[in-house]
C-alpha cells in the first residue's frame, strides 16, 4: 500500500511539474511577442514567428477585431484558435484536447496574453503541444507496473528475511522457556549480545526467573520450616499421651497436663502465625483503620512486662502521638519486639514514643549482645533465628519480626534494627500520623 500510494504520488507530481513546464513556456513566449508587438508594431512578425517557433508551439496574432494577422506555421490557418480576448498585460489559459483546426489528435495547453500598439489592441496565442509531457508520463506509468511487482517481491522477502533473522533471538527464548518445568528453576534462557530490545527481553525474562527461583526457594524452606517447627510439640504431645496412657494411677496425666497445655499454645500460636503471613503474601493483611493513642499501647505493654516479675527493669520515655491503623496489630507489633527486647536484654529495657515529621516514631532498646550487621536485614526473615536466641532457650519459632515487618508495612510504616549505645539493640517502627 504504501508503495502504491508513493507511485500515484510520485505520477501526479510529475505530471504538474511537466504541465507547468509547458506552461511556464508557454507564458513566457506569448509575453516576448507581446512585448515586441507593443514596441515595434507587427511589421515582418509573420516572418519572425515562422522562423523562432519551436514545433511544439503554434502562435497566432489577432487584430482588436479578432482577426488572424499573422501565424507560425500554415497548419494554423485563419481561424482563431481560441476565444480568449484578455485585456492588455493579463494572461489567461486552457488546456483542451484535440485542436479541430489542427490535422492531429494531440492536446494542448493555449496561452493567450493582451498587448496594445499605438490605441490597438492585440491578442498573442501560443498553443503547446502537451504530447510529449503525457507521453512520458504513461512510460513512468509503464514502469511503474512493470517494476512495482518486482519490487514488491524483493522488498517483501527482504523483509521476510530480515524479520525472521530479527526474530530468531526470540524464537530460541521461546523454545528455552518452553523447556524450563516448574520444577526446575536453574536454566536460563540466551542474552544475544546485539543490546537491543530483543537483549533487554531476554535479560527481564532472566530475572523473572530469578525471583520465580527465589521465590520458589523460600516457599520450600518455609514449608521446610513449618514441619520442622510442628514436628517438635507434636512429638512431645505424642509423648506424653502414650505416658499418661501406659499410668494406670492417673499421676502422669496430671504431671504431664502442663507440658500438654503450654505445646497446644506453642502450636496455636506458630499456626496463627502461618496464617497471618500467609494472608499477607495472598492479599494483604486487612487493617480495621481507627485512631489509635499508640502511647497507651506502650504503656499497658509497660505494666504487662513489670507484672510478669522479669527481673529486668523497665524504663519508659511515653509522650502522646497518635496514628491511625489497627489497633491489635499494632499491639502485636509491641508485644514482638519487647518479647524479642526482653529475651535479648542483660539488666533493662526502655520503651519510647515521640513524633518526628509527621511520623509516629517508637522506639525499643535493650542492653543486650546487639545484632551483628550483617544479620539485621536478615532476621525480618521467616523462620531466621540467631544464635543468641537459640542459646537463650526462647522456643520462639522465628516469625516474630516477619510478622512485625508485615504489620508495619500495611500501616505503611517501617522498622528497622540499629546498635544502641548500650551496646545492644534498638527496634524504631516509623508510622505515618496520618
Amino acid at each position: 500500500m504504501a508503495l502504491a500510494v508513493g507511485a500515484a504520488v510520485l505520477l501526479l507530481l510529475l505530471q504538474r511539474a511537466l504541465i507547468t513546464s509547458v506552461s511556464d513556456a508557454a507564458d513566457g513566449r506569448a509575453a516576448d511577442v507581446a512585448g515586441q508587438i507593443s514596441e515595434e508594431g507587427t511589421a515582418g512578425l509573420a516572418r519572425d514567428l515562422q522562423e523562432t517557433t519551436r514545433p511544439s508551439q503554434l502562435i497566432q496574432v489577432l487584430d482588436q477585431r479578432g482577426h488572424v494577422i499573422a501565424t507560425s506555421s500554415a497548419r494554423v490557418g485563419t481561424a482563431p484558435l481560441t476565444g480568449l480576448r484578455p485585456v492588455s498585460g493579463v494572461t489567461e489559459q486552457v488546456e483542451v484536447g484535440q485542436l479541430p483546426l489542427i490535422d492531429d489528435d494531440h492536446p494542448y495547453l493555449i496561452v493567450a496574453r493582451g498587448t496594445d500598439y499605438r490605441g490597438q489592441r492585440f491578442t498573442v496565442i501560443v498553443a503547446s503541444s502537451v504530447q510529449a509531457q503525457r507521453e512520458t508520463v504513461g512510460t513512468v506509468t509503464q514502469y511503474l507496473l512493470t517494476g512495482f511487482p518486482l519490487l514488491l517481491a524483493v522488498v517483501g522477502v527482504a523483509g521476510w528475511l530480515l524479520v525472521g533473522r530479527a526474530l530468531g533471538p526470540v524464537e530460541r527464548i521461546r523454545s528455552r522457556v518452553q523447556g524450563i518445568g516448574a520444577g526446575d528453576l536453574t536454566e536460563r534462557v540466551p542474552v544475544p549480545a546485539t543490546r537491543d530490545e530483543i537483549a533487554r527481553l531476554a535479560a527481564t525474562m532472566n530475572e523473572m526467573l530469578d525471583r520465580l527461583q527465589a521465590g520458589q526457594e523460600t516457599q520450600r524452606r518455609f514449608v521446610a520450616d513449618a514441619s520442622h517447627e510442628l514436628r517438635s510439640p507434636l512429638a512431645t504431645l505424642a509423648a506424653a499421651l502414650e505416658v499418661a496412657e501406659a499410668d494406670s494411677t492417673g499421676r502422669a496425666w496430671q504431671d504431664s497436663r502442663p507440658v500438654l497445655v503450654a505445646e497446644t499454645d506453642r502450636m496455636r500460636r506458630l499456626v496463627e502465625d502461618l496464617l497471618l503471613l500467609a494472608k499477607a503474601d495472598d492479599t494483604g493483611l486487612r487493617m480495621q483503620r481507627t485512631e489509635v493513642d499508640l502511647d497507651h499501647l506502650v504503656e499497658a505493654e509497660i505494666r504487662r512486662l513489670r507484672n510478669a516479675g522479669s527481673g529486668l527493669t523497665i524504663t519508659g520515655d511515653i509522650r502522646p502521638v497518635r496514628v491511625v491503623g489497627d489497633p491489635a496489630r499494632l499491639g502485636q507489633v509491641i508485644r514482638n519486639l519487647v518479647d524479642n527486647a526482653v529475651l535479648a536484654a542483660h539488666t533493662a529495657v526502655a520503651l519510647a514514643t515521640a513524633e518526628h515529621d509527621g511520623f509516629a516514631v517508637l522506639t525499643i532498646t535493650d542492653d543486650g549482645d546487639g545484632i551483628p550487621e550483617a544479620d539485621r536485614v536478615r532476621v525480618f526473615e521467616r523462620f531466621v533465628r540467631l544464635d543468641a536466641s537459640r542459646a537463650r532457650g526462647s522456643g520462639g519459632s522465628g516469625l516474630g519480626l516477619s510478622i512485625v515487618q508485615e504489620i508495619t508495612r500495611a500501616h505503611r510504616g517501617t522498622v528497622t534494627l540499629t546498635p544502641a549505645t548500650s551496646g545492644g539493640t534498638t527496634a524504631t517502627v516509623s508510622l505515618p500520623t496520618r
